[in-house]
């Protein structure tokens, strides 16, 4: 079986075409001749996606970013440890199931193992970065992208669940335009509580966007969407959101410069993003 390019259009089905033993079968065959850990190949005209155990993580990072985090008292950042490895594929197979039972758009499971699994196709027009990336320029769709996200977030949430890395990069157009999800080799719930979890969700996709939103000049009607999203969240992610931003006041000192990198501008932009209009007196906190 050839793997096919990533970039190939492929078909989304509302179910599996085939019998379980089919992909069984298949993922028993493929699993040891794979190279690539994620890798898309077609079943009969049925697009799906293998993705293979990679090396594990070390711990040791995990225990410095935690360090970090309890410094600056940011309880929603506490890292969620991937220790990668066959960990990680049991991770990602059990939250996929979870989710998908709940009735969220997620990558259907369709064959398993301890080194890998089998899953459906999900994404037909690429993740919410590559949208905005073509619509730089285009402020109103940026707008329209970044309150489609909030509210596919807000999807999650009112089922009582949450993401392992809400970037917009893990955030998928399915071909029906429904906005969908993948990458879950984290568990945030196994190590902290839902609503800061919740918090944890809104922050990763403020900090993936809010640079679109600043370049395309759409900042405070972007601050308005979230406010707006923020209100109609649950209180206890509401009170969480209220602890952490404050203490995250010294991102202000931060020069708006394109000296800083892309990296540290991202961070400034979700600063200036979810303070935006906030009295400089509300920015400090203990």
């Amino acid at each position: 079986m050839t793997p096919l390019s990533p970039a190939t259009a492929a078909t989304v089905f509302a179910n599996p075409a085939h019998p379980p033993e089919t992909y069984a079968a298949f993922l028993r065959a493929q699993l040891p001749r794979q190279q690539g850990n994620v890798v898309p190949y077609e079943i009969d005209g049925e697009r799906v996606w293998l993705k293979k155990a990679g090396t594990p993580h070390s711990i040791w990072r995990y225990r410095v970013l935690g360090l970090a985090a309890r410094t600056l008292r940011l309880a929603a950042l506490q890292p969620v440890p991937n220790l990668g490895g066959q960990e990680a594929i049991a991770t990602e197979v059990r939250r996929l199931r979870a989710l998908h039972a709940l009735g969220l758009r997620v990558p259907q499971v369709l064959a398993a193992q301890p080194e890998g699994f089998l899953m459906q196709n999900l994404a037909t027009r690429g993740t919410l970065i590559d949208e905005m990336d073509a619509a730089r320029g285009d402020a109103q769709t940026i707008l329209t992208i970044w309150q489609q996200g909030l509210q596919a977030l807000a999807q999650v949430h009112a089922a009582g669940a949450c993401l392992s890395q809400a970037f917009a990069r893990n955030m998928v157009r399915c071909s029906d335009g429904v906005v969908g999800f993948v990458d879950f080799e984290e568990d945030p719930s196994a190590v902290l509580p839902l609503p800061l979890c919740q918090a944890r969700d809104a922050l990763l996709y403020a900090h993936s966007c809010a640079i679109y939103l600043t370049e395309s000049g759409t900042l405070a009607a972007g601050h308005a969407l979230w406010a707006d999203w923020l209100a109609h969240s649950s209180p206890a992610m509401q009170a969480a959101l209220a602890t952490d931003l404050p203490r995250l006041h010294w991102l202000r000192l931060l020069p708006q410069s394109r000296s800083l990198g892309r990296d540290l501008q991202r961070v400034r932009a979700a600063y200036d993003l979810l303070t935006y209009g906030a009295p400089k007196s509300a920015h400090a906190g203990g």
